[in-house]
């Protein structure tokens, strides 16, 4: 039997599901028959053919429109610092598309009227939570407090092969961690929805949406059964859109100094600060080791970077990368693995952006990028010519250039 759903069903219910999340009522039936009529009062007016009574809230509503309906300040009495315990969410939950509203990060009262969302877990549950979180560059900069509202407001979802997990041109409703499985990203390019990246086992997505309030910029496919962890929209931007916003001001003037961004266009290298890290080293700690899987890029923001290759097990500084310069970024553009390593010299801060990023943003510099690889083996060249003593001579890289093997 076919079954169509009303125009409208949909929005209607989620527009009241969250109200009745924000006013927690306690007659829920109660809630509903006021809530509809009053929405239906509402209508009416708008029509003309309504009453001119006044109504519980000052809003007057248009149809298809959020309504909204606070409870008697008698019922709420006490409950103002409560915190709003979340219902289990399951994979068997429908996704609904949330539209985009607007928020102020600096507006400080804001965060204090919004309610904290809490998903229970166990123990065990919020171990893995933690385990999947660790190298989430946007929690890198949170603070204990602000990591602890994050991890109790998110819920865990299982997944089977081939369920989408967004949708291109979807609005967002979620940020979403991975703590195992594996996902294809595709995009639609000239019309045709193209594979164009791949999770495994780890990273997150599902956050350019919720910071810019635009469409999803592509689909995620789930390719083996895993699990996921969901951040929901509002805890979101109550918590990562407002420090990504104190990070913009940190980093915005610095990142517009860095040669290798300045092609790319101001909304583009705010993105890209939006997903930077950063992440302190000490005196001799290695940052990237030769022969390592690559996952990460790096800029230098403050101190010097030694990057050393080892050949038959001597090892030779090769280059310094010192503030506005990088590293990292060959391994990534050829899939190779390291192919040098990376020392700081004395107290050293990089800004790290992961590799779905690094794909995802640093498109317009790549070309950059690329014409710089002809170089790499001109330095090597130079790098291990032999003289007639039989011993190495070495080469720095050309003046007022930061790209070295690696």
């Amino acid at each position: 039997m076919s079954i169509e759903i009303p125009a409208g069903l949909e929005d209607l219910l989620v527009r009241f599901t969250v109200e009745v999340l924000r006013n927690q009522p306690r007659d829920p039936l109660d809630f509903a028959v006021r809530y509809f009529q009053r929405l239906n009062q509402n209508q009416n007016q708008n029509r003309g053919g309504g009453s001119s009574e006044s109504l519980p809230s000052p809003t007057a509503a248009r149809p298809g429109a959020v309504v909204s309906f606070t409870e008697p300040d008698a019922e709420r009495s006490g409950e103002e610092d409560e915190e709003l315990v979340a219902p289990v969410a399951t994979r068997f939950t429908r996704r609904v598309s949330v539209s985009a509203e607007t928020y102020n990060p600096d507006d400080e009262d804001e965060e204090l009227r919004e309610p904290r969302i809490v998903h229970p877990k166990t123990d065990e549950q919020r171990q893995r939570l933690q385990e999947a979180c660790k190298h989430i560059l946007l929690f890198k900069n949170l603070d204990a407090e602000q990591m602890s509202q994050v991890l109790d407001a998110m819920f865990e979802r299982r997944v089977e092969v081939g369920e989408h997990i967004i949708e291109q041109d979807d609005n967002g409703d979620n940020f979403y961690v991975i703590e195992r499985g594996t996902f294809s990203i595709y995009m639609k390019v000239d019309g045709l929805e193209r594979l164009v990246g791949t999770y495994n086992n780890r990273g997150s997505f599902g956050e350019l949406a919720l910071m810019y309030n635009t469409q999803r910029a592509a689909t995620i496919i789930t390719t083996s059964a895993g699990a996921l962890w969901c951040l929901d929209r509002m805890t979101f931007r109550r918590i990562i859109v407002r420090n990504n916003a104190k990070k913009r001001k940190l980093y915005e003037a610095f990142v517009e100094s860095v040669p290798l961004l300045e092609s790319l266009q101001s909304v583009e290298r705010m993105k890209v600060v939006d997903v930077l890290g950063c992440q302190p080293y000490s005196d001799g700690e290695r940052i990237i080791a030769q022969g390592d899987s690559a996952d990460c890029f790096y800029i230098v923001e403050s101190g010097q970077v030694r990057i050393v290759l080892n050949k038959k097990g001597a090892e030779t500084e090769i280059a310094v990368c010192s503030r506005g310069q990088y590293f990292g970024e060959l391994a990534l553009i050829t899939n190779k693995p390291r192919a040098a390593s990376a020392y700081a010299v004395g107290t050293v801060k990089c800004l790290v952006m992961d590799v779905q990023a690094f794909e995802r943003l640093l498109g317009p510099c790549k070309d950059i990028m690329k014409r710089n690889i002809a170089n790499y083996e001109e330095q090597l060249a130079r790098l291990f010519e032999r003289d007639v003593d039989g011993h190495t001579e070495t080469a720095g890289p050309r003046p007022g250039t930061s790209e070295v093997l690696r």
